[in-house]
């Protein structure tokens, strides 16, 4: 098993691919701090500052930033 990584979630509640991102990840065993976005007006400012993006999901891997589900990406910088 990989080491543990800091992993974040950028999400909001409708969104489907946060979902399947969230999913993926539980699947694979990595724990992560979620932010909801929709909710949170200082969480969403951070996503966009570490993104450059307004569109959800946002997963930072160690400082790794993925915009949107990127299967192959978050599994190179997970180490899976």
């Amino acid at each position: 098993m990989a080491e543990k990584k800091k992993v974040a979630v950028y999400s909001t509640s409708t969104c489907p691919y946060c979902k399947q991102a969230k999913t993926f990840l539980e699947d694979n065993g990595v724990t992560y701090e979620e932010f909801d976005v929709g909710a949170d007006g200082e969480k969403r400012k951070e996503m966009i500052d570490k993104s450059g993006q307004m569109g959800v999901p946002v997963i930072d891997i160690e400082g790794k930033v993925i915009v949107g589900f990127d299967r192959e990406a978050i599994k190179e910088a997970l180490g899976i």
